[in-house]
């Protein structure tokens, strides 16, 4: 092996346990240690609740965050990293990321952007001109505002499974349900999409399909999220917004390594990534997606032959040792090798 990288990741880490399996930090930097390097956590906004005593978000941020980008800074004097990897927390700006640079100077400054029109999310293109590759779960126009705003190297980097946790379970007959969502509505940047509203409000007129948070349905999140999609014989997957190259919810990959037989909305170049009839099944009518799932809830040696088919090709080709290698090849040589890479070149 190689030379053991340090590698600080900053972000800002939920313990809400919604988001216990579906946060992407703790399943990279799990990649990272497999792969035999040495990682650390700096929870931004973590840092920034303990340090101050109000209970306001923007009061802290506006008072208290120069402390926590000293004290960044102190972690990273002395940890002396080869890659820090930003995650975009909330109060986290471009003035953290000079300090932090200054603090940090030889090593290799990555963003991984995972939320749509991050035009409109605050400080966050400003934020990532100062680092030197950024990485987003979209090759389309999201990504191009970041390359049109002059940062060195930008890429697409997908969402990944933790195959440890992300898988088929045996699961009792509370979680069995035909068709599978959970999830918001819609997106509040974009009220005009309303094709994912539209089509879960259809579902949940009908008995046999399972929703939560939504139509005043309980959230699920933890343990519980990942027994309802083994207990799902078909799971749904609609995106925010539909015509961005390779954009889609890191829920498709949760439903795909969790061996339920995935459908989704198609979204552009989405065979790259996931083959349809192989891995999954797109849809591109609300009426064509009961057909389809009509069809496969008769057919369930054909739908338990795709389901599986999906579970083993993001198992294999998303998981989180792949992705962290991916993202060491990037600092290396600028570039990195994937099925979806090969196949779009």
């Amino acid at each position: 092996m190689g030379k053991v990288k340090r590698i600080f990741i900053v972000t800002d880490l939920s313990y809400k346990p919604i988001k216990m399996y579906s946060d992407q930090m703790p399943k990279l930097a799990k990649g990272f240690i497999r792969l035999g390097h040495d990682v650390r956590i700096f929870s931004y906004g973590d840092a920034l609740s303990q340090i101050s005593p109000v209970k306001s978000h923007t009061l802290s941020t506006f008072f208290y965050k120069p402390r926590i980008d000293e004290l960044l800074a102190v972690q990273l004097r002395n940890y002396h990293p080869d890659i820090v990897y930003i995650s975009f927390a909330s109060a986290l700006n471009a003035d953290t990321i000079v300090l932090a640079r200054r603090a940090a100077p030889n090593a290799v400054f990555i963003g991984g952007d995972g939320d749509p029109w991050p035009k409109l999310q605050k400080n966050r293109i400003e934020t990532a001109k100062e680092l030197d590759i950024l990485a987003a779960t979209n090759d389309g126009q999201w990504l191009q505002d970041y390359r049109d705003a002059g940062i060195p190297l930008c890429v697409f980097m997908p969402n990944f499974c933790d195959p440890d946790v992300d898988h088929r379970y045996d699961v009792d007959r509370k979680w069995e349900t035909d068709i599978l969502w959970f999830g918001k509505l819609g997106h509040h940047a974009d009220a005009g999409e309303m094709f994912r509203e539209r089509l879960v409000k259809e579902m949940a007129k009908r008995s046999n399909c399972t929703l939560y948070g939504c139509c005043g349905r309980p959230k699920i999140g933890g343990m519980d999220c990942l027994y309802a999609i083994s207990g799902a014989r078909i799971s749904v997957n609609v995106n925010a917004y539909g015509p961005v190259k390779f954009c889609h919810s890191n829920r498709l990959t949760r439903l795909l390594a969790g061996g339920t037989f995935a459908m989704a909305k198609m979204f552009p170049d989405a065979n790259l990534l996931y083959e349809d009839g192989v891995h999954i099944k797109y849809f591109d009518e609300i009426d064509e997606f009961f057909e389809l799932a009509a069809w496969y809830l008769k057919h369930d040696a054909e739908r338990r032959k795709i389901a599986d088919a999906g579970m083993e090709w993001v198992h294999r080709e998303f998981n989180c040792l792949k992705i962290a290698q991916y993202y060491l090849d990037l600092v290396e040589t600028g570039t990195y090798r994937a099925p979806w890479t090969q196949a779009s070149s």
